[in-house]
C-alpha cells in the first residue's frame, strides 16, 4: 500500500501519495510538526476551502490520523515528501470515495462525481497506467503541474477531452483513459 500512495499520479491520485508518512522534508528526514503538515494541507486548496476543511496524515504503521476536523466536507492531506514533487491534496468527498476505491483496485461507483484540488502541483506518474511506480518504456511518464481534477464522471463527460498517451499538460486532459480510474487533468497555471 506504501508504494501505491508513494506513486500516486498529480491527480489522487490518484494520489495519491500524500499519505505515506510522517516526514516533512525528505532532505532532513525530520518529523513533521502537525502545525507544518497542516499548512502543507491547506496549500492544496483556496484559502476559503482549506480554512474549513478536515486536514489528515496516514502515519508510520499506516492509520490515518486527523489533524484538524474540518466543517465544509473537504479533506486534505500534506506533501508526500517520498515523492520527488510537491502533491499535497484536497478533495470532496466523493473524491475521497473514488480515491479509496483506486487504493482497493475496485471500481469506482459510476456517476459519482468528486472533485480535488492539487494547487500546489503533482507528482509525476504514469498517464495510462494507474498503478505504474517508475517510468518505463510504454507507460507514458507526464509531468504535472498545478491542477484541479474531476474525477468518477460518466464516460461521456470524459468524451470531449484529449485521451492521448502523451498529452499537452498545459490543457485539460483525460489521465488514465479507458480505466475505471479516468478522470479530467485541468492545469490553473
Amino acid at each position: 500500500m506504501r508504494t501505491i500512495f508513494k506513486h500516486m499520479s498529480g491527480t489522487v491520485f490518484v494520489a495519491l501519495f500524500v499519505l505515506t508518512t510522517n516526514v516533512y522534508a525528505a532532505d532532513t528526514k525530520a518529523p513533521a510538526t502537525d502545525k507544518q503538515m497542516i499548512e502543507s494541507a491547506m496549500s492544496a486548496a483556496p484559502a476559503k476551502v482549506a480554512k474549513d476543511a478536515t486536514i489528515v496524515a496516514m502515519e508510520a504503521d499506516g492509520k490515518m490520523r486527523t489533524l484538524r476536523k474540518g466543517t465544509n466536507g473537504f479533506t486534505c492531506m500534506p506533501d508526500n515528501p517520498a515523492t520527488p514533487g510537491p502533491d499535497p491534496m484536497c478533495m470532496d468527498k466523493n473524491a475521497m470515495e473514488w480515491v479509496h476505491a483506486w487504493i482497493a483496485h475496485k471500481p469506482p461507483t459510476p456517476g459519482k462525481i468528486g472533485f480535488m484540488y492539487m494547487l500546489a502541483g503533482g507528482t509525476d506518474a504514469s498517464n495510462t497506467d494507474p498503478y505504474a511506480t517508475k517510468p518505463e518504456p510504454n507507460n507514458h511518464w507526464i509531468k504535472t503541474g498545478p491542477h484541479v481534477m474531476v474525477v468518477g464522471a460518466d464516460a461521456s463527460f470524459y468524451a470531449m477531452y484529449p485521451k492521448n498517451a502523451d498529452p499537452d499538460t498545459s490543457v485539460p486532459y483525460v489521465m488514465w483513459p479507458g480505466t475505471p480510474y479516468q478522470h479530467l487533468m485541468a492545469p490553473v497555471k
